[in-house]
């Protein structure tokens, strides 16, 4: 089944026709889910890289040639968004094959 969806760009001119092919409810819902993990990993590393800009600046305004303090979050924080990472966009949906081989390990 394709879907006639219509776009417009400004004026009643502009209209197109874009054919897109129907998908059923349970793609597009983890569509949005990828789409916002994704949203949500920008937003986690926009807190990061600012709240660690802070935390160097704090650094050097109070003596730069002292202990470099701001590893620790930066470290503990760093593992935090690498697994947000993971999950946003290296995580791979599992194959068919992959869910019947586990079955197949769960029943033998």
């Amino acid at each position: 089944m394709v879907v006639s969806v219509r776009r417009c760009d400004g004026d009643a001119e502009g209209m197109t026709t874009i054919q897109m092919p129907h998908v059923d409810d349970e793609v597009r819902q983890a569509a949005i889910t990828r789409l916002r993990k994704k949203r949500d990993f920008r937003a986690h590393l926009l807190a990061f890289v600012m709240v660690n800009l802070l935390l160097n600046g704090i650094w050097l305004a109070t003596g730069a040639g002292s202990f470099y303090w701001p590893v620790f979050p930066l470290f503990g924080w760093g593992i935090g968004l690498a697994f947000h990472a993971w999950d946003a966009y290296g995580a791979p949906v599992p194959t068919e094959e992959q869910i019947q081989k586990e079955i197949r390990k769960l029943t033998h």
